[in-house]
């Protein structure tokens, strides 16, 4: 046995070399990356925070008028006419709340009330009795804008990066100097229409930015609009709400005042939501409908704050955050507003303190891995993880700053598995060359390796990406009913022996041959740059090969199937597998059983090359059409699946194949007469009329 110096002498050198390469990876890293693993550590902490808090009561109530399915129903399909909005916001009126909040643009003046269809008739008529009669007729505009103006009100505005119009609003009075260096800023904004806003009493953002993951997670407290900075929706309906001329900035913390309320500002003007749960928010909510027609709902508004938005998917305001994939844009301001109530800011501390906390929590694991056997190593190291995340909980609860605690969960478990495994690998290649000592008979190929490695009986596994393709040959089965035995041995001793060519020519290693099948994977065992390209490629060439050796005469005698061929990307281990007297490098992992069920999926869609999401997404030599979204045995959730676009499809017709594509979530019928229409045009392309047949056979979505 090695002594305990020598053990812990290894395991100390790995674990430290482990957690300075970690350390070092995470410092080098994409700041997309790492910021979208770092928000979803700050997701589950906030989670945590949210049961654990104690509720505080608001001393100004929050409602949200929801546009919804059932208003829609009962008031007509969006969009409504500014009448009907005008009915919605008198019925609010009419409740007295302290403020209001519209989470709808409205730039463009209504086209549907009597008054307007006057103008428009006027306009095309030239006849200037028209023009002088819509003075006279109902106006959808003139009844929201006086809606507007008899509640304090607060419309929206977008942010815009293609004009440079300027953002009427409040004035923002920093008593210092402040830095607001990442503000989010565009050279201008679209505003609501001038009557409007010569209605409204206040103005803000409507705009939400999402993180490198596409989630919400922020509600902008100021925006910048060309020079000027204004308000988000939600600080700006607070100032209504307390009555404020103006806002003030001040520093030391920097913060943002408004009336008697004050919430810390962070130099990017973004408010980091702390999330509402969907209890709090379903009793806040009512339905737009219910407003208009029961005078007793409109009991619940007096003093409080009200915000008008939608959670029907027509309006457009469904917005993906950390607790739900569909929340409404509208619920977004109503929780940022109940935050600024509360003077909560959550903010992440400086990535400084991260590291550090990381390599104090990699000190203690490699101690306890060195120090300590298996069992109460795992346990302390266990018992520090919780600490770090039973703090990063408590800090939240205490000081509102926000700790990632994953970075140094996964900086502590690099650390504690880089010793263990060094000690581990030391101990066994000791006994390992004790106990070849006794091996009296070997393959050959083991023999030279070990001769060349004395170290190792076999090549060690490894975790690496590769690109897995398989290849087989349609109706294999039914050929070897029609050939002879020579022929169908002649035929694909050839096929085979081409089709490996091919895979060696593009970088790639055949792994095996099983039948009438080649197994082939790229980037292993040798690196290989842009391997699903490459993949691909190898791929489009056998395709081409494959056809014009069905069509030699052999070949063609026995009716030689269409080869179909499967491509995936992943990680996947790969490595000498098997028992000493037979070794044989190969890989295991979803990517590889992934190739093989796409490879499969052609018989179903009528393509020859199946590419899988991963793959295509790394292709960026090849253009892909999307086949359809379907579910692979071994993942949790449906992928989507690709092929290249066929050779002989011109640029429209690709277009229209998307359009059609498009259209299969919403109206399937009409999806399948445009697949059908396309697979008229190329006969020789089997994939739009199978979709086109699939479609058709398919249940009606309910």
């Amino acid at each position: 046995m090695l002594s305990r110096f020598g053990r812990t002498h290894s395991g100390l050198i790995a674990g430290f070399l482990a957690l300075v390469l970690f350390l070092g990876a995470v410092w080098l890293a994409p700041k997309e990356w790492s910021s979208v693993f770092r928000e979803r550590a700050f997701d589950v902490v906030l989670a945590a925070d949210r049961q654990l808090r104690r509720p505080i009561p608001q001393s100004m109530p929050v409602i949200v008028v929801d546009i919804d399915r059932r208003s829609l129903d009962a008031l007509g399909s969006w969009p409504w006419p500014r009448d009907t909005m005008a009915r919605l916001v008198e019925a609010v009126a009419a409740g007295k709340p302290s403020a209001l909040a519209i989470d709808i643009l409205f730039a463009e003046a209504d086209n549907r009330s009597p008054a307007a269809l006057a103008r428009q008739l006027g306009a095309l008529t030239g006849k200037p009795d028209l023009n002088a009669l819509a003075g006279e007729l109902p106006d959808g505009d003139k009844r929201l804008a006086a809606a507007v103006r008899s509640v304090p009100a607060t419309l929206g505005f977008v942010l815009d990066a293609d004009n440079s119009n300027a953002v009427p609003g409040v004035p923002v009075l920093p008593r210092h100097p402040v830095l607001l260096d990442g503000l989010w800023r565009m050279t201008g904004g679209i505003a609501p229409m001038p009557p409007l806003i010569g209605a409204t009493k206040g103005l803000g953002a409507l705009s939400l930015p999402g993180d490198a993951d596409g989630k919400i997670r922020r509600v902008p407290l100021l925006v910048g609009a060309g020079d000027a900075m204004r308000p988000g929706l939600a600080l700006e309906t607070v100032r209504l709400a307390r009555q404020s001329p103006a806002y003030s900035v001040d520093t030391e913390p920097q913060r943002i005042i408004v009336g008697d309320l004050q919430v810390r500002l962070p130099s990017d003007g973004l408010l980091r939501l702390a999330g509402t749960d969907a209890g709090k928010r379903l009793s806040r909510t009512i339905s737009a409908s219910e407003i208009i027609n029961n005078e007793a709902a409109r009991g619940r508004m007096a003093g409080a704050i009200v915000l008008i938005g939608g959670s029907a998917p027509e309006l457009g305001g469904l917005r993906e955050t950390a607790g739900d994939p569909l929340t409404p844009s509208v619920e977004i301001q109503a929780d940022a507003i109940g935050q600024i109530f509360a003077g909560r800011a959550p903010t992440a501390v400086p990535i400084g303190w991260e590291f550090a906390l990381a390599a104090v929590l990699g000190i203690v694991a490699i101690s306890a891995a060195v120090a300590l056997s298996p069992l109460p190593g795992t346990l302390v190291g266990l018992m520090a993880l919780a600490a770090v995340w039973s703090g990063a909980i408590l800090f939240s609860l205490t000081s509102d700053r926000l700790i990632d605690p994953l970075m140094p969960t996964l900086a502590g478990l690099v650390a504690f598995m880089s010793a263990s495994i060094s000690t581990y690998a030391m101990v066994s290649r000791r006994e390992a060359r004790i106990r070849s000592r006794f091996e009296q008979h070997l393959a050959p190929e083991v023999v030279k390796r070990i001769a060349e490695n004395p170290e190792l009986l076999k090549l060690s596994g490894e975790t690496r990406e590769i690109t897995a393709l398989f290849t087989d040959i349609e109706n294999f089965t039914a050929m070897t009913h029609r050939a002879g035995p020579e022929q169908l041995v002649a035929a694909l001793d050839e096929y085979i022996e081409g089709m490996a060519a091919i895979v060696m020519k593009h970088g790639g290693m055949v792994d095996k041959i099983v039948g009438d099948s080649v197994h082939a994977f790229f980037n292993a065992p040798l690196d290989l740059a842009d391997h699903p390209q490459a993949a691909v490629n190898c791929a489009e060439e056998m395709r081409i090969w494959a056809k014009a050796f069905q069509s030699r005469t052999q070949p063609s005698q026995i009716g030689f199937g269409r080869t179909r061929i499967g491509i995936e990307t992943g990680m996947a281990i790969v490595g000498d597998i098997g028992i000493r007297s037979k070794l044989d490098y190969t890989a295991h992992g979803d990517s590889i059983n992934s190739a093989a069920r796409l490879e499969a999926l052609n018989k179903r869609y009528g393509s020859t090359i199946c590419v899988g999401p991963f793959a295509a997404s790394r292709c960026t030599s090849t253009r892909f059409r999307p086949l359809g979204v379907t579910s692979l045995r071994g993942l949790d959730v449906p992928v989507e699946v690709f092929e290249p676009w066929p050779g002989e499809a011109s640029p429209a017709w690709c277009e229209r194949y998307i359009a059609a594509y498009r259209l299969i979530e919403s109206d399937r019928t009409a999806a399948a007469q445009a697949f059908e229409v396309l697979a008229g045009e190329i006969p020789a392309d089997p994939v739009p009329r199978l979709l086109a047949t699939e479609l058709r056979a398919a249940p009606a979505a309910s």
